[in-house]
C-alpha cells in the first residue's frame, strides 16, 4: 500500500479512502495517483504503527514538510493520525500541514480542534465557493446542508488551536467577485485566503 508518497518537497501521508463528500471535482474520479505515488487506493486502512515505520524508509531532511493528505478526509483516522502527527513531531521536529474538507467535527461527531493545537502548524480547508447552495451542489457532503456552516465553524475554532489557518479555491472555477466574497469570509474568521492553481 502506498502510504507515504513524494509531492515537491513534501512527504504527504495517505491514512484512509474514507470521505464525507463526493465531490463533482475529485482527482480520485479519473486517476489514482498524485505527485510520485502509485496508487492511493488503499487495501485498508493502516495502524499507527505501519504508518510511523514507513518513515524509515525515506530521508526526511529532503522534505520541508510532512502533510496528511490522501484519497480521503484524513480527519476520517483522526486517532491514527494524532500519533503520528505526534511522532513526526517528536522524532523530526518537522511542520506539519492537515489538507482538509473542513468537516472532521461532524465526521468525528465532536470539535477536534483543541486535539490539534501542538500537532498541526497549517490547516489547510477546501473552501470551493462563498455561496452555501453552490457548496453543498459541488461537495455533496453525506451531512447535507449543515455541511457549510460547520466547515466554517472548523475554520473559526481552528484559528485558536493553528498558527497558520488557510482556505482555499481554485483558480478560474469562480468569478473574481466570488473570490472577493471568500477573501472577506476568511477575513472574517481570521484565515489567509489562497486561490489554488487550477491542475487538470
Amino acid at each position: 500500500m502506498e502510504i507515504l508518497y513524494k509531492v515537491h518537497n513534501n512527504l504527504y501521508v495517505n491514512l484512509t479512502n474514507k470521505c464525507p463528500c463526493a465531490c463533482t471535482f475529485c482527482l480520485r474520479q479519473n486517476m489514482d495517483h498524485v505527485g510520485e505515488s502509485k496508487s492511493l487506493w488503499l487495501e485498508r486502512e493502516p495502524s499507527a504503527e505501519e504508518v510511523i515505520a514507513e518513515f524509515a524508509k525515506f530521508d526526511m531532511s529532503r522534505f520541508n514538510e510532512v502533510v496528511f493528505c490522501g484519497f480521503g478526509e484524513p480527519t476520517e483516522a483522526f486517532e491514527v493520525l494524532k500519533k503520528v502527527a505526534a511522532f513526526v513531531k517528536e522524532t523530526y521536529h518537522m511542520p506539519i500541514r492537515l489538507n482538509t474538507n473542513g468537516l472532521g467535527n461532524l465526521v468525528n461527531g465532536r470539535d477536534i480542534t483543541p486535539e490539534m493545537e501542538g500537532l498541526i502548524d497549517t490547516v489547510s480547508i477546501s473552501l470551493n465557493t462563498p455561496n452555501a447552495d453552490r457548496y453543498h451542489e459541488l461537495v455533496r457532503s453525506k451531512f447535507g446542508d449543515k455541511s457549510f456552516d460547520a466547515m466554517l465553524d472548523f475554520a473559526r475554532s481552528s484559528t485558536k488551536y493553528v498558527s497558520n489557518v488557510v482556505m482555499t479555491t481554485v483558480d478560474t472555477t469562480i468569478t473574481k467577485e466570488e473570490e472577493e466574497e471568500c477573501r472577506r469570509i476568511c477575513d472574517s474568521i481570521g484565515a489567509k485566503y489562497r486561490i489554488r492553481p487550477w491542475e487538470d
